[in-house]
């Protein structure tokens, strides 16, 4: 028996893969419309599906999660010879449809959308899955009047004309505010630009908001960077709400705090009153109006307060969004303040450390004088920009100089500025230089005041050194011990005279101590830096191994500075790839 083909009526599709943009919406939206317009569809059924589609993308694309915009929104749209089927597939979370779509109160926010969709489409239905959903939205093609009136009654016609037009009314309510939202911003944008004045323009934001919301009176907290409180930044009646609200304590009653913790807004009205007791209470305790907690990302911004003190219509979801639009501006224009300050704020302290860096250099002499019959040489590494250690050598006569090594507790300009004070009062003193200990008190004294009142304290060994005697006297500020060896044989005497640092006490008294130079001499003065100097490992350099290397190179007929670069590259080996964590000064006395 022979087979006869059949032909089948496929129905008329269209697939649209949406990127997960809002500017795209417009135009996939359009692409719909001509394609109805070819099967033959009315300009009501055009216009009804256009906006449905509209409202569906939108929101398909308004709630999708973060790490799902990547993937793209799908429209699917099936012509039948009676009705159209539209599907609309997101990637958000998802809601629970509910039995009976109802016009929401004005006080909410969401809602609006969906009883337009229901509205416009004979049929809705959405089908949740795992990570992704459909909204299935069906149509029947428009029928003649008379059929009309058979299958919708004059009264159910009416009552669905009167919701409908609500609906526009709040939609043009909503259009309007954002026309007068965003030339207040605009506006607003163009006077920051002029003065940089971020409370006057705060304000003058915020009046708009009043002007736009009804409101009558807001206050403005802002968290600062630190956290820890909400502080008072503008409000319309200075002088009423002045105290801040600190965030780590629960039992405080103010709706401000309950919105920044629950990062949502909190209404108040006669239903909700303030309590007493709550900040806002102040401005007017029968006041009806909301508070908005300000975010970017994680980050409390702070929070935005309005109200209304007269009885009368409360704010509806489209002042709450104007709330929010104002409040996403401001905080984007705080952010960019606290941004421009902070980056002030890193030129200033760039410049600061230029300048510690330059005084630092200028500490140490541009030539070190030598002695008959024996040389100096110094080595200065900072660990950072800015050190507190320092060195110098002051000549007092052809045969004699006074050797100066200090740590001044602190970095930046106040160490800098210490350590200059003190090279300058050394220096300004040279009938002391041959007596270490005199010139150490006199110098505690003079800088005592000033050091303690800022809590810094400076170590310092002075090594007064006679080579026509062959001998040296040292005094100590609670400093390292200095080391001289005292023959070729590695024989090492230690050189650690009592003394408290500078700045402890008022009136210091001073030991010293006298050694006779033996020949070859060498003498080490050096800071906590090299002794405290780490390996990756995390062991100190310490002074058994500083010892070590005086005694290797006490038998050595080289010269200060070769012995300096000798014992600079045995820290840079130690250290090997650990970071310097001090500063590392010392002074080489070598014959």
């Amino acid at each position: 028996m022979a087979l006869q083909a059949i032909p089948i009526s496929r129905p008329a599709t269209l697939r649209v893969q949406l990127e997960c943009d809002l500017s795209k919406v417009r135009q996939a939206s359009a692409h719909m419309k001509l394609f109805l317009a070819d099967q033959g569809f009315s300009r009501t059924d055009l216009d009804a599906c256009e906006l449905a589609v509209v409202e569906a993308c939108n929101n398909a694309i308004k709630y999708v999660a973060v790490d799902s915009r990547c993937r793209e929104v799908g429209l699917e749209v099936v012509c039948g010879k009676s009705e159209l089927e539209i599907r609309v597939t997101d990637h958000t979370g998802g809601f629970e449809l509910p039995k009976e779509i109802e016009l929401p109160d004005s006080e909410k926010e969401s809602g609006r959308g969906l009883y337009l969709i229901d509205s416009l489409m004979d049929e809705v239905a959405y089908l949740r899955g795992s990570g992704e959903n459909c909204l299935v939205m069906r149509k029947k093609r428009e029928q003649g009047p008379e059929t009309m009136t058979s299958v919708m009654s004059a009264e159910e016609a009416n009552r669905r004309l009167g919701e409908s037009e609500q609906v526009i009314r709040d939609m043009a309510e909503e259009l309007s505010s954002c026309y007068e939202s965003l030339s207040a911003i605009f506006r607003c944008s163009s006077e920051l630009g002029k003065t940089n004045d971020l409370e006057e323009f705060a304000r003058r934001l915020l009046m708009d908001l009043a002007q736009i919301t009804c409101a009558d009176w807001f206050v403005l907290r802002l968290a600062p960077r630190e956290g820890g409180e909400l502080r008072l930044f503008t409000a319309t009646r200075d002088g009423i709400v002045t105290e801040n609200i600190p965030l780590d304590r629960p039992n405080i009653v103010s709706v401000e705090l309950q919105a920044g913790r629950a990062r949502e807004d909190v209404w108040f009205d006669s239903h909700r009153p303030l309590r007493e007791g709550d900040p806002l209470f102040e401005m007017n305790p029968k006041a009806h109006g909301l508070v908005h907690p300000i975010y970017l990302g994680d980050n409390l911004i702070g929070t935005v307060a309005v109200a209304k003190d007269t009885p009368g219509p409360s704010f509806t979801a489209v002042h709450a969004n104007v709330v929010h639009t104002f409040s996403d501006f401001l905080a984007i224009q705080i952010m960019n303040a606290r941004f421009n300050e902070e980056q002030v704020r890193i030129r200033l302290v760039s410049r600061e450390l230029e300048i510690a860096q330059q005084i630092q250099r200028s500490l140490l002499p541009k030539s070190i004088p030598n002695l008959p019959g024996m040389d100096l040489a110094g080595f200065c590494q900072s660990a950072h920009q800015v050190g507190g250690d320092f060195y110098d050598v002051l000549k007092v006569r052809d045969d004699a100089v006074l050797l100066v090594i200090a740590d001044v507790m602190g970095k930046g300009i106040p160490a800098a500025m210490f350590a200059a004070i003190l090279r300058s009062l050394l220096r300004a003193a040279p009938e002391w230089m041959d007596q270490p200990a005199t010139l150490l008190a006199r110098a505690n004294r003079l800088m005592f005041e000033e050091l303690s009142a800022v809590d810094m304290f400076i170590t310092a060994q002075l090594v007064f050194v006679d080579a026509k005697n062959r001998k040296i006297t040292a005094a100590s500020a609670g400093h390292c011990p200095g080391l001289l060896a005292v023959d070729d044989r590695g024989s090492i005497v230690s050189i650690a005279p009592d003394g408290l640092p500078l700045g402890i006490e008022p009136d210091t008294s001073f030991s010293s101590h006298t050694e006779t130079l033996q020949r070859p001499a060498k003498l080490l003065l050096y800071t906590d830096g090299l002794t405290e100097a780490r390996n990756p490992h995390g062991e100190f350099f310490g002074q058994d191994r500083l010892m070590k290397w005086l005694r290797k190179g006490a038998g050595w007929r080289g010269n200060a500075q070769e012995l300096a670069d000798d014992l600079a590259r045995d820290l840079t080996n130690f250290q090997s790839s650990a970071a310097q964590t001090d500063d590392q000064t010392f002074l080489i006395l070598a014959e």
